[in-house]
């Protein structure tokens, strides 16, 4: 950035200490913690600040930065890896795994509590990687909010002020900095001068259109509010014009900064934590309540004591999902590097990922995902409302001789939105004269031009708000005929422009005057822009987004209801939601959600697609309305305005391009802000959370059936059904096998709706299909009664517990083909590495009670009659699970299409 110093000049400044000395202590900034910016006039805040129009010397901003520090944005401290391990300790059956650990280490169950050990271990050193490699991917998106910034300053009290390039984290409070085109505001600053300036702050507040700025001498509020044209602030950006302002307030005093902190509470408990800590808890008071049982059971129908305590803890094993940690990390980390290396996409969270395909609500800001940020003509009306093109070609020539004799820094959406629908005419059939630029408080441009059919006068075109244009009209052309306009006509004209505007219109009104020919040193101004005729209106709209309509087709066929929160006007954000296809029905305001209670704007919320003229407070109530109401709310935002509902959402969702402290707070950045992009994130979050979903599933029931049958079994026969270390190679070959469910592709039907974990429902197909696993190894108990009868009574014990160690892979194989992805899934193909794993599954059960190592696992080889009989069980119990899984997902089909 390069900036030339202009000529303001001010008092001769006086030292530190004397100017502390004359700011009331009242006024002074603190060195730390928040205050609010010195309020009152401009000299009085340049006092207040201990600065002035001619900037700091060196020794002051030296001094400054040891007492405010440096201009740094607040961001959260990464966690390191070894701190995410640790953490993951906390999930529910990593604790109650541990504490198995130690029981089994207190009777000196060593084999055991070493593979439970090993178990958690492996758990958590994967979900604290996976996390770790998301977090380090964010980090690697992290930009400053500026790099850059040009500030005036003295070398001492006797030097000039240079405007030079600084550091953004060495500006200090009472710097002048320069502001041009381009520029990201690098604090919170008061404007002391400005020509056509212009200030993005949709990170701020919401608005879409650019906001003009502008010094006013006056004391202003106490507490600045974004829309005090005097004030800029840091998270904006200038959008066109130029400046000079004093710095108010840097680093973690910015209004930049409270809002960061206002929202730095804990954030509620999200989808994923809700249903699989409902699941957890549900299956953990079972499995605490089945070591009591065994051993109550063992004593008093068998005597045996303390020795069956391993078995107990085995069997308690048995029943837990112990890979869950690992599988759900797995499954996340697989699809959250999949999005990233196809769609650009980084899940800081991995459970995020599941709460996307959770997600049945997305709520979004309107700039950048419905539209453009890119305003383009909608029509060119006359007087009477009829389509005019000569008034889009006088607009054109006001907009491109203004840009070419006005010296503007550069050109406005609005000028380049007229000129591009207006190509053809160069503005070659005349000259240009002179140009006064737009104005904040006149609100209009002037061009003035010179024909080559009159070249003995000088036409004025004047473009800008209808109010501004209209005061200074005498006439109004009609028919191509000047009649004179009265005051009736023009508040017929005003009223026509207002509709427009409520439709969501930006209208730029366009009139003509002639004047004789001036010599060339004379300077045309405000004092000739009067008895104007008008020509009609220019009205323009935000450009929609080519993508969004096709996005939100997708949306609503995966079953996600869009709504729009926005800061823009209610006419501007309808119109640009009927231009993509969207009906906005009846737009609420945030002045209509101010008087709603909670419970009142819970069923508003679930009904209405946009609201308007919002807050961060009012979006933040929306979203947390439509979680109390039972919908998993996703939220897209890229600003400022945005963190308090970013925090209140499932999950967060945000740009890369965003500010810094949105890109903190989102538990998902997008490679662009773009509704496609999050269509395919849901897509990879449901297949997620389907396989998720697949493994409890199959684990559970699987394990319910076998702890079932263990009790069964230790209440029939006069010996340990199976030993605990049997138990534990058993689970461990079957939780194995299991991994292979991070690579399965669940069927159209799985991705068509929300995701969404439910213990009940999850708890009932468990019971059902436990019993059915639990019946198919009783049946096993009796094929074994009748095989085994040849076996000497010294091997009986082994073989009984190969033929049902050999069973249990087998049936688990079989569950993991028929039931792995719910409906539709058992007709499809199998995935290779699920074919590999439960063939592999199968053979260690059929081979390792004939391998050598049989012996040393407590094993013996079994007759080849058990296994023809253990062909009928394992076929009547794969038609018997695959009729229960059919009308299974009959019913399923039924509530689906019910709800």
């Amino acid at each position: 950035m390069t900036w030339a110093p202009d000529r303001d000049r001010g008092p001769a400044p006086r030292t530190v200490p004397e100017r502390h000395a004359a700011v009331p202590a009242a006024r002074r900034l603190p060195a730390g913690g928040r205050a609010d910016p010195p309020a009152g006039t401009t000299l009085e805040v340049l006092r207040a600040l201990g600065s002035g129009p001619r900037g700091l010397q060196e020794s002051e901003v030296a001094e400054r930065l040891v007492r405010y520090g440096e201009n740094v944005v607040p961001g959260r401290r990464p966690s390191s890896w070894l701190r995410r391990v640790v953490r993951s300790v906390r999930d529910p059956f990593t604790a109650v795994l541990f504490c198995l650990a130690m029981a089994s280490a207190a009777v000196a169950a060593w084999t055991t509590a070493g593979v439970i050990t090993a178990l958690v271990v492996v758990s958590c050193v994967l979900r604290g990687s996976g996390e770790y490699r998301a977090d380090r991917a964010s980090a690697a998106l992290r930009e400053l909010v500026a790099a850059t910034v040009t500030v005036r300053r003295r070398a001492d009290a006797d030097a000039a002020p240079l405007f030079r390039e600084v550091p953004v984290d060495q500006v200090v409070p009472g710097d002048v900095v320069a502001l041009a085109p381009g520029d990201l505001v690098p604090a919170d600053l008061r404007l002391l001068s400005a020509t056509g300036l212009t200030v993005h702050q949709a990170a701020l507040t919401g608005e879409s259109a650019p906001v003009p700025k502008f010094p006013v001498d006056a004391p202003g509020s106490a507490v600045p509010a974004a829309d005090e044209p005097q004030l800029c602030f840091q998270g904006s950006s200038v959008a066109s014009g130029s400046g000079t302002a004093v710095v108010l307030a840097t680093g973690a005093r910015t209004r930049f900064a409270a809002t960061f902190r206002g929202v730095a509470a804990r954030r509620p408990r999200s989808a994923f934590d809700r249903s699989v800590r409902g699941i957890s808890w549900s299956l953990i008071r079972f499995m605490l309540l089945t070591p009591p049982l065994v051993l109550l059971a063992n004593a008093g129908l068998r005597g045996r004591g303390l020795e069956t305590v391993p078995f107990a803890v085995a069997v308690a094993v048995g029943l837990t999902p112990e890979m869950l940690p690992v599988i759900v990390t797995t499954v996340l980390a697989r699809g959250a590097s999949q999005l990233a290396r196809s769609g650009g996409v980084i899940v800081k969270r991995l459970p995020a990922l599941h709460d996307l395909g959770a997600a049945d609500v997305l709520c979004t800001d309107k700039t950048g995902t419905l539209t453009l940020d890119r305003p383009v003509v909608e029509s060119s009306t006359g007087p009477d409302g009829a389509a005019d093109p000569e008034v889009l070609r006088w607009a054109a020539r006001n907009s491109l001789w203004t840009l070419q004799l006005a010296d503007v820094p550069s050109p406005d959406a609005l000028d380049e939105a007229i000129l591009a629908a207006e190509p053809d005419d160069d503005g070659t059939d005349c000259d240009g004269v002179a140009a006064v630029p737009f104005d904040p408080l006149r609100r209009l441009s002037t061009a003035v031009l010179r024909t080559a059919g009159a070249p003995g006068a000088d036409v004025l075109v004047v473009k800008g708000s209808a109010e501004a244009v209209l005061e200074r009209c005498a006439a109004v052309r009609q028919d191509g005929q000047d009649v004179a306009l009265d005051d009736g006509e023009r508040a017929r004209l005003l009223r026509a422009c207002a509709e427009q505007a409520e439709s969501g219109l930006r209208v730029l009104a366009v009139a003509l005057a002639e004047r004789p020919a001036r010599p060339g040193s004379y300077d045309y101004g405000a004092r000739d822009e009067h008895g104007l005729v008008f020509l009609g209106t220019v009205a323009l709209r935000d450009a929609a987004a080519g993508t969004a309509p096709g996005a939100l087709s997708a949306l609503a066929r995966h079953g996600v209801a869009v709504k729009v929160l926005t800061g823009d006007h209610p006419g501007t954000a309808a119109r640009a939601c009927r231009d993509i296809g969207l009906d906005p029905g009846t737009v609420i305001t945030g002045a209509d959600l101010d008087a709603l209670s909670e419970a009142e704007l819970a069923g508003v919320a679930g009904r209405t697609t946009v609201f308007a003229r919002c807050s961060p407070e009012h979006k933040a109530r929306v979203v947390g309305a439509l979680r109390s109401a039972g919908h998993v709310t996703g939220f897209l935002g890229d600003g400022v305005n945005d963190l308090p509902a970013l925090h209140a959402a499932d999950v967060g969702i945000c740009p890369r391009d965003a500010v810094d402290v949105a890109r903190e707070a989102a538990d998902v950045v997008l490679a662009s802000k773009d509704l496609t992009a999050i269509a395919q994130a849901l897509a990879a979050g449901r297949r997620s959370s389907a396989n998720i979903a697949t493994y409890l599933r199959v684990a559970l029931s699987s394990n319910l059936g076998n702890v079932l049958a263990m009790l069964a079994a230790g209440l029939l026969v006069p010996f340990l059904p199976m030993l605990p270390a049997q138990v534990l190679l058993q689970n461990l070959c079957f939780d194995t096998a299991q991994l292979a469910f991070a690579h399965d592709r669940p069927g159209e039907a799985e991705v068509r709706r929300p995701a969404v974990l439910r213990p009940h429902a999850l708890l009932r197909f468990v019971a059902g299909f436990g019993l059915l696993n639990a019946a198919a190894d009783i049946a096993t108990f009796a094929v074994l009664a009748v095989s085994v009868r040849g076996i000497g009574a010294s091997e009986h014990q082994d073989a009984f517990h190969a033929g049902w160690f050999t069973e249990n892979l087998l049936t688990q194989a079989l569950v993991m083909v028929l039931l792995r992805t719910g409906r539709g899934a058992a007709g499809s193909r199998l995935p290779a590495p699920i074919l590999w794993s439960t063939a592999a599954l199968a053979v260690v059960g059929l081979l390792l009670p004939l391998s050598p190592a049989a012996s040393l696992l407590g094993f013996t080889a079994l007759p080849l009659f058990f296994y023809a009989l253990l062909a009928v069980v394992l076929t009547a119990y794969g038609t018997a699970l695959q009729a229960a899984q059919t009308r299974y997902e009959s019913r399923a089909a039924q509530v689906a299409s019910g709800s």
